[in-house]
């Protein structure tokens, strides 16, 4: 085999098939590096995902519904007395007046006054308990007493005043068969008590139901807060 041949058959295959080897790994490791790299194997989070602009979607506001203790008014009226109340679920809508030393009258809900000085109860808006009383009769504190619990809870209790404002509560306890008002004189919160009897005299027990304030005070017609009282001799 002379030189041409040699080279013809033997050298120039050889030069060829090594030159497209070179070139096909070289093609290779161009078309591979990227897909290891490529973004869409490994999602980053969108920049909304992990960033808060501001901290207000972190707040959750209570409902107005929520029975969370309000503050007292800033300024409360000292003369503020409670002259209505009324809770339109339960069909009561009675005049408020002083409760009196003797046997409480009909057809009107009275406020206690606490006799302590100084007094541990007071009058919407204060930051202390307000109690209010009536008979279980028709027309006044009956459905408090009628009702079961899980029927007065949740309720709305209305109450205004002698400076025409008009607080707002929610019903929130409710206690059978007691015998004094201890947690209502040592009451650091505004509260609205309600009592009526479960009988005939004192060897009864007392039907209680707490109501906790909703929202700030709001002004009035007077002629709304200040309804004509009736008491009646029952």
């Amino acid at each position: 085999m002379d030189r041409f041949d040699f080279l013809r058959t033997r050298l120039l295959p050889a030069l060829l098939t090594a030159a497209g080897v070179t070139l096909l790994a070289a093609g290779l490791l161009t078309y591979t590096v990227p897909v290891a790299a490529e973004p869409a194997a490994t999602p980053t989070p969108a920049p909304t995902a992990v960033a808060v602009a501001t901290p207000s979607p972190l707040i959750t506001l209570p409902p107005l519904r929520s029975a969370t203790p309000a503050p007292p008014s800033p300024s409360p009226d000292p003369t503020r007395v409670a002259t209505r109340v009324r809770i339109a679920a339960l069909d009561i809508d009675l005049p408020i007046i002083k409760g009196p030393a003797g046997y409480p009258p009909c057809d009107v809900a009275m406020y206690l006054v606490d006799p302590a000085e100084p007094p541990r109860l007071g009058q919407p808006g204060q930051g202390r308990a307000t109690y209010l009383f009536a008979h279980a009769r028709k027309g006044m504190f009956e459905p408090l007493l009628r009702t079961k619990a899980a029927g007065l809870r949740g309720n709305l209790v209305e109450v205004w005043t002698s400076d025409n404002q008009l607080f707002l509560y929610e019903i929130v306890d409710v206690r059978r068969s007691q015998f004094d008002l201890d947690d209502a004189l040592n009451a650091t919160t505004e509260q609205m008590w309600l009592q009526t009897s479960e009988g005939p005299n004192s060897t009864y027990g007392k039907t209680q139901v707490i109501a906790m304030p909703l929202s700030s005070v709001s002004d009035v017609d007077p002629a709304e807060a200040h309804p004509k009282a009736k008491p009646r001799t029952c």
